[in-house]
């Protein structure tokens, strides 16, 4: 499936950008050895939003070189592994393509995709970009969230395999997409996927969906 290309871990930072919380582990950096990856999240990295991030489902996050690098040309500014916030730089994935539910095995450790990353104003404010929230929405390849299933060490250079794919076929993309970008044609098909998504998202997604389709009925 692809190679990781950095595993990265956070340098705490503190401003007027960082939101209620005053602080975000939003900066991570990479780090030269191997990291244990663990249900409860990426050993060395920190989660300072804990309202918000930092869930079993949010154990770590993963973020495609190539995205930086359309980012970085389009902002016209070097992006590098871990400036989108991201545990795991991956090269040749596509992991917004990536079926909800589906595992990997990474190094050591065997991971689940949970869903879509949602921009914020933290996001935003670490780029100092004006307008990223929309078109990081508008653009619509996020990353992937991550739970641990097996935990186990990770390094740059381990290799990414897909161990299984559910078969209701659901993207993270699709749902991203229905979510956040009205794409309410896509409301029976995410809902074969609910399934696999973790409370509270599940519940919120089966709603949204509920009221969707009942629209459409009327």
């Amino acid at each position: 499936m692809g190679v990781v290309q950095a595993v990265n871990v956070a340098v705490v930072r503190t401003g007027d950008w960082t939101g209620r919380v005053g602080r975000t582990g939003i900066d991570k950096r990479p780090v030269e050895h191997a990291v244990r990856f663990e249900p409860t999240g990426v050993r060395g990295d920190v989660v300072c939003d804990t309202k918000h991030h930092g869930a079993w489902y949010q154990a770590a996050y993963a973020f495609d070189v190539e995205e930086l690098r359309y980012w970085s040309a389009v902002l016209r500014k070097e992006l590098v592994p871990g400036n989108a916030g991201e545990n795991l730089t991956l090269a040749g994935c596509d992991s917004t393509s990536a079926v909800i539910g589906e595992r990997w095995r990474v190094g050591g450790a065997v991971l689940r995709v949970t869903g879509p990353r949602l921009p914020c104003r933290v996001f935003a404010g670490f780029w100092g970009v004006k307008g990223l929230v929309k078109r990081f929405t508008e653009h619509g390849r996020t990353g992937v969230y991550l739970a641990v299933e097996e935990p186990g060490e990770v390094a740059a250079g381990d290799t990414v395999e897909v161990l299984s794919r559910p078969s209701h076929g659901v993207r993270v993309d699709e749902l991203f997409a229905f979510q956040m970008r009205g794409r309410q044609e896509l409301a029976e098909h995410v809902a074969r996927g609910v399934a696999d998504l973790p409370e509270p998202w599940r519940e919120d997604v089966a709603r949204k969906v509920r009221a969707t389709v009942a629209v459409g009925t009327r």
